[in-house]
This record gives structure tokens, sequence and C-alpha cells, in this order.
């Protein structure tokens, strides 16, 4: 995909706002921006939301700011849109994990559908790319939700099969972002937190989203 005169928009999580980079200017949605001069970059991240409606409180600002409420902020003549979250679905929500099929914001299977579907349906001119989750430390830990005990891996295959399913590019970064806190030298090298990517990981990250885009 060339770029020139193109809007891209990242829709996601407290990673895309830049958190763990040590200024904003090394966020990897700022480095893409600066890389990319030719084309008019869109940060729509917000650190602690999830795809998932929540059920109980967590946090306030968190549980009113799901993806899907930021849809409406997108530009109806985007050229990219660029899905990366998930994580926080599984760290600190408390929907269900649900089943493929679902098609609502109630369970994580369902929101999943639901986020792809109404950007398509709102911005229909759009490509989208769904960005899995990155490696966190833990992430073998189960997660208690009402119908089950989940890992991380589960739910990014569940964003997977709803990304196969509406035959939408996946940037598979659980499988190729270099980033596994659960590694001690890569923990200390690229996520320090174990979850959120350092200056160097945000380097990585926009290398990788680079590398995809231009394939689409």
């Amino acid at each position: 995909m060339q770029l020139i005169g193109k809007k891209v928009v990242f829709l996601g999580d407290s990673i895309t706002q830049g958190s763990g980079a040590s200024e904003q200017g090394k966020c990897y949605v700022s480095l893409f921006a600066a890389a990319h001069p030719e084309a008019e970059v869109m940060n729509l991240g917000i650190g602690g939301t999830r795809l998932a409606n929540q059920i109980g409180t967590y946090n306030e600002y968190y549980d009113t700011n799901p993806f899907y409420t930021r849809i409406s902020k997108i530009p109806q003549d985007a050229d990219l849109i660029c899905v990366f979250g998930g994580t926080n679905d599984y760290g600190h929500g408390d929907a269900p994990m649900g089943s493929f099929g679902d098609d609502t914001y109630a369970t994580y299977y369902g929101a999943c559908y639901a986020l792809l579907r109404d950007l398509q349906l709102t911005v229909p001119n759009a490509k989208i790319v769904v960005c899995t989750p990155i490696h966190r430390e833990g992430e073998s830990n189960p997660a208690t939700r009402s119908d089950g005990k989940w890992i991380l891996k589960d739910y990014v295959t569940a964003l997977k099969q709803t990304a196969e399913y509406f035959a939408l590019p996946v940037l598979d970064l659980w499988s190729v972002s270099g980033i596994q806190p659960c590694v001690s030298f890569l923990k200390e090298r690229l996520a320090p937190d174990g979850l959120h990517p350092n200056d160097a990981g945000h380097a990585l990250l926009c290398e990788k989203f680079t590398a995809f885009i231009k394939t689409l």
C-alpha cells in the first residue's frame, strides 16, 4: 500500500497510546508518522481499554471507553485502520469469552465480531488490519470468567478467527513481534515492565507495521 496522501488510523490501548516509551515521540505510532510524512496518521489509543463491555466496575475511564466508542472519531475518508487490542480483555476485563457466532459487545468473541462489523459499516472504504496482542508476562495464568478460565492465547485465537471470517488481513504480532517478556533477557531488552514495550520495543513494532502495510 502506498501511503502518499493517505489517512492512517491506529485504534488501540495503552501500547498504541505510547505507554512504555520514554516520550511520546518514541511511541510506535509516532515513529510510524515520522517515517511517513506523506501520510496523515491519527492515534486513537486509550490506555486500559478493551474490546468488550465491562460488566462490573473496574476503572470508570477504562470501562466507559471501549474501542467501539472511538469509531465515531475515525474520519469518514480514512484509508487504513489498524486495530490493536485484546490484552486488557484478558488482563482485567470481566466479560465472558463467549463463542464464535456471538455478535454483541457483551462477550469477547462478540466484541471482536461487532467491532470489525461496525468499522466496515461506518468507514466502508477503509482497509482494516487486525493486529493480535503481543506476549506479556504471566500470559499463561488463567483469567476466570463466568464461562470458564482463559489464557491470553485464547483471546488471540478468538480475534484471529473473527478476522478470518471477515477475510481481513492479520498482523500476527503474537507470532512475529519479537517481544516476549516471559523470556528474561527479552523482557529486559524490549518490555521491562512485562507488558509495555520500551523505546526499543516500540521501534520494533513500528518496523513490523511498516513492513506489513507495504504488503497490502
